[in-house]
């Protein structure tokens, strides 16, 4: 018999404490509907005391999610797990993931409590979620750097209270996969009714370790791995759901457990979460990178050619790379691009919404011969920005770049719907766009990054530039994307800035 591995999904939660990786509730519910499709069990929606906003998005993703369970985090206080408890209240399949630190550090700097007060607040906080939901999970966190002795006391008294599901996080990224595995068989092995609960890791990955940690785990009794898309999350990220998945399918000679999720909906999955959040994917990323199946030596291209399987030992069209065939052209009507956005999970909000996209669609194929899904995905990603944070506005512009020459930029914005007009020049097109743009906002950010990548192949490809922000302690990523890199640069500063505009602080969950 094969076991089932949970895959519990935190890219909405721990993989949007990136920096700048703040999303919006409707690019959360893009997201958690990628998710479903994608098979995900266990979706983590946010942090639902952390902002009004993060509980709304919570709430919606609750209403709309039906094939997968919606969880909120919260920390052991009673607000907290009463926020969530509320949050998830609309789900078919709810679950409340409440925490507390065990480890010595944590305990006596951060909490300040003693080792019977932090078991005491555990268990209240685990009674206090099974008023909502017989779904309850605990994380001890910082496992990694607490005494075995106190964890296993700490989760015997959970399990009692009602918790479901018993987390064991390296919340640091500090063990190494001999050392994990082995923590999870003598957690397993000494807890009592250690049979009754699933157990979970949740890996950080300072040291470059996340997945074999996660692994390791695994097949020492975890049967719930806490992962995000692309590895996204704070620091050095968290475990990368396409390597634990893909390693899970790949390897079953040594795993006894098997996923639910579509390994197809692994590539645009992790595209839509890049397109979002603004963080691209390095291309020699395992599964997903751009470089994860191409094979330069001129040996490898020889033995590839003669069996697949002497230097490639999964498919490439098994994790979704097949999926960005030519879908649409100019000729292509409303009927098959709405077909078409159906197909990738894409709702729009009525028809209004539908036309604006629609003619976006027109006006892009006018300028691409070649339409593929990620320019849709993109597209679709533009017009949720021009429906809910426009308050700066691109009018038009002009950029002129000569050799010998200082480039300069002419660029008109709406501005809270007032126009207004400036030109600037710069060390680049780019650089001359910028300050034209600061000459009418005065926004006083500070440029902490500029990324630009190609979203599909060709030189007519449409250039998705990224811009990282930072004003006041708020960091921000910005995107936009166009045929011509000096109008995308142009878009995904204005991004940024509306997003500095329109979006409220958050609090940390580990604050």
């Amino acid at each position: 018999m094969t076991d089932k591995l949970i895959i519990f999904d935190t890219t909405l939660r721990d993989g949007e404490q990136s920096p700048g990786a703040s999303m919006t509730k409707e690019e959360k519910l893009r997201i958690a509907r990628q998710l479903e499709k994608l098979g995900v069990d266990v979706i983590e929606a946010g942090f639902a005391a952390a902002s009004p906003g993060d509980f709304d998005a919570i709430h919606a993703i609750a209403e709309t999610i039906k094939d997968s369970t919606v969880c909120s985090l919260a920390r052991a206080s009673e607000n907290d797990v009463r926020r969530a408890g509320e949050a998830i209240k609309p789900a078919k399949r709810g679950r409340i993931h409440t925490f507390i630190a065990t480890s010595p550090i944590h305990m006596q700097h951060k909490l300040r409590m003693t080792e019977d007060q932090v078991v005491e607040r555990a268990v209240q906080a685990v009674k206090w979620a099974r008023e909502y939901t017989d779904d309850v999970e605990f994380s001890a966190e910082d496992a990694v750097r607490s005494e075995m002795n106190f964890l296993v006391r700490v989760f015997d008294a959970v399990i009692q209270a009602g918790a479901t599901t018993l987390n064991v996080p390296d919340t640091v990224g500090y063990s190494v996969p001999a050392l994990w595995g082995e923590r999870f068989r003598e957690l397993i092995a000494r807890v009592p009714n250690s049979d009754k609960v699933i157990w979970s890791t949740h890996c950080h990955n300072d040291l470059g370790m996340a997945s074999a940690n996660s692994l390791a785990a695994v097949m020492n009794g975890a049967r719930q791995v806490e992962c995000t898309i692309n590895g996204l999350g704070e620091r050095a990220g968290n475990a990368s759901l396409e390597e634990i998945v893909m390693a899970v399918k790949t390897r079953r000679d040594i795993f006894t457990c098997d996923t639910r999720i579509d390994t197809t909906q692994i590539v645009p999955t992790s595209k839509l979460v890049s397109s979002i959040t603004g963080y691209p994917v390095q291309p020699n990323k395992a599964i997903v990178g751009a470089n994860a199946f191409a094979h330069e030596s001129g040996i490898h291209q020889d033995g590839v050619l003669k069996h697949r399987e002497t230097y490639e030992i999964m498919r490439a069209e098994d994790v979704g790379w097949s999926t960005n065939k030519l879908t649409l052209g100019k000729l292509s009507g409303r009927a098959a691009f709405r077909s078409r956005l159906q197909e990738l999970g894409i709702v729009l909000d009525g028809e209004e919404a539908l036309n604006a996209a629609f003619a976006r669609f027109k006006e892009l194929a006018d300028r691409k011969s070649e339409i593929f899904d990620e320019d849709l995905q993109s597209l679709v990603s533009d017009e949720f920005v021009s429906q809910f944070c426009e308050h700066f506005r691109l009018v038009a512009m002009r950029a002129h770049s000569e050799t010998g020459i200082l480039p300069k930029a002419q660029v008109t914005l709406s501005v809270g719907g007032e126009e207004a007009s400036a030109e600037m020049q710069g060390g680049g097109p780019v650089d001359a766009t910028f300050k034209a743009i600061e000459q009418i906002v005065h926004s006083g950010t500070e440029l902490l990054l500029y990324s630009v990548n190609n979203i599909t192949s060709g030189t007519d490809a449409q250039g998705e530039v990224t811009v990282r922000l930072s004003k006041g302690g708020r960091i921000v990523n910005g995107q936009g994307a166009d045929t011509d890199i000096v109008v995308a640069s142009a878009k995904s500063y204005l991004n940024a800035l509306n997003k500095l505009h329109s979006s409220g602080e958050r609090a940390h969950p580990q604050v």
